[in-house]
């Protein structure tokens, strides 16, 4: 059984993406662009991508888990 104490923290972690994915995607898109409003316009489009993609590979990590 999973100690909710445990289980709040771990939860806290997944804080730790939110600046990677928001420098990640604005250094992205300033290297594409040279006006402010396309760089953030790219970088939101980035930044969902991203997300996406982590939110994927988190439900294939969940599969895998829950099957062995």
């Amino acid at each position: 059984m999973v100690n909710p104490l445990l289980a709040a923290v771990e939860a806290y972690d997944f804080w730790y993406a939110v600046p990677l994915v928001v420098a990640v995607s604005l250094v992205y898109a300033a290297t594409r662009h040279e006006e402010l409003g396309p760089i953030l316009s790219h970088a939101m489009r980035i930044g969902v991508w991203i997300v996406g993609f982590m939110l994927i590979v988190l439900v294939v990590l969940l599969l895998v888990s829950w099957f062995t």
